[in-house]
């Protein structure tokens, strides 16, 4: 029986400048989200079907897909960059990449946060940075535009503000237009920074409609 832990890939996408971490990165995109958020970009990413028939690969045959970089890495102090979808339902194949691509990249993970505790748990120590989109503090605003609640994602954030240093977690809080305000933004970031956090980023979501999203109704 194969237990190798695999990674169900969308895309490679090589040389991004200061948009997804620190220096040049290499964004790592896969399968899975648990949320359903009303506009979000990669709704085909919440698509089992679409998952089921998407190549996996192992964290031994991604780090040979990248390494390719590891000039660009080494010289901005760039490295790997997993999102989705989201990256931490596949904790154990980060951490198990960490192992083998060692100390000297990166690695960042954009995260909405909502995942079990234990997910976050395995990556703390092999992830240098975190980016996380909140959407909103508010529960029922949370709710509303991504289906589910936002309890884990309050429990994690904590766990974030423990154990891992404020200068490697930025916090992303849209204003989204039908679903918060500025007053509903202000509060959250009143609530994030009573946290902790001091790296913000509050922005204007812009609505794209998505093919995949009209598709499916």
């Amino acid at each position: 029986m194969n237990n190798e832990i695999t990674m169900p890939l969308l895309t490679i996408d090589r040389h991004r400048l200061m948009t997804d971490g620190t220096g040049v990165t290499t964004l790592v995109a896969s399968y899975g989200c648990p949320l359903s958020c009303k506009y979000c970009l990669n709704p085909y990413t919440w698509a089992p079907e679409v998952a089921i028939k998407s190549k996996k690969v192992t964290p031994k045959e991604l780090y040979e897909k990248v390494k390719i970089d590891n000039l660009y890495f080494m010289a901005t102090n760039g490295g790997v960059t997993f999102g989705g979808g989201e990256s931490l339902l596949h904790a154990d194949f980060i951490r198990e990449f960490r192992n083998i691509c060692g100390d000297d990249w990166n690695i960042t993970v954009e995260t909405s946060l909502n995942v079990p505790l234990k997910n976050l748990e395995t990556v703390i120590g092999a992830v240098t940075d975190y980016i996380v989109d909140i959407k909103d503090m508010n529960p029922e605003i949370y709710k509303a535009y991504t289906g589910i609640e936002n309890d884990r994602v309050i429990k994690n954030l904590s766990v974030l503000a423990e154990h891992v240093g404020k200068e490697h977690v930025v916090i992303r809080i849209p204003f989204i237009p039908e679903y918060n305000s500025k007053e509903d933004v202000e509060k959250s970031v009143a609530l994030i920074q009573k946290m902790g956090f001091t790296n913000l980023d509050v922005f204007h979501y812009v609505i794209r409609e998505s093919k995949y999203r009209n598709e499916k109704g």
